[in-house]
């Protein structure tokens, strides 16, 4: 049985349809970033998403080719918008460097880590490492906040008398 599909006259298929146009789009979006082909082409791309998702009433249109510029374009403005509220970019770069790491001081601390019981442990990592708060480490390990916090206290006080109080008090800087 043959499965290929017929399609009405003026009724492009999508494929044909992207084929046709990606390129045309490329190089709008690039003008679009004032150069930037990469995001060019993550524009274009995710136009082009848009549009797939709404294709059936799109290729209805007179114009599916203009409708697809104005997504392009919206599709723009809206990263434009995005970007400006999270990323600021910049040409200077912190004077100080992050201070050397002391392999040492690692190699001590991953062993008296691993010589506290495996939930003392787990709190420590998801508090400390992923700086998670007392209720998202204990909804995560199934405890209540406060077996967290006691967990937390005991297994600092473990580590202290392992490594003493100036050992750890380098690790938080």
């Amino acid at each position: 049985m043959d499965r290929t599909t017929t399609t009405a006259p003026g009724h492009l298929d999508f494929r044909e349809f992207a084929a046709a146009r990606g390129r045309h789009l490329v190089r709008t979006a690039y003008l679009l970033t004032g150069g930037d082909a990469h995001l060019a082409e993550d524009l274009a791309q995710e136009a082009l998403g848009r549009v797939y998702g709404r294709w059936r009433k799109v290729s209805r249109l007179e114009n599916p080719a203009g409708y697809t510029q104005t997504v392009l374009v919206n599709t723009f403005l809206s990263y434009r918008r995005r970007r400006s509220s999270g990323e600021h970019v910049t040409d200077t770069f912190a004077d100080a460097a992050a201070p050397e790491p002391d392999p040492a001081l690692r190699i001590t601390l991953l062993q008296a880590l691993s010589e506290l019981p495996a939930r003392d442990r787990a709190v420590l990592v998801l508090r400390f490492w992923e700086d998670r708060s007392v209720e998202e480490t204990a909804s995560a390990l199934h405890l209540t906040a406060g077996a967290v916090r006691s967990r937390s206290s005991r297994a600092l006080a473990r580590l202290r008398e392992r490594l003493g109080a100036d050992s750890l008090s380098m690790l938080r800087s």
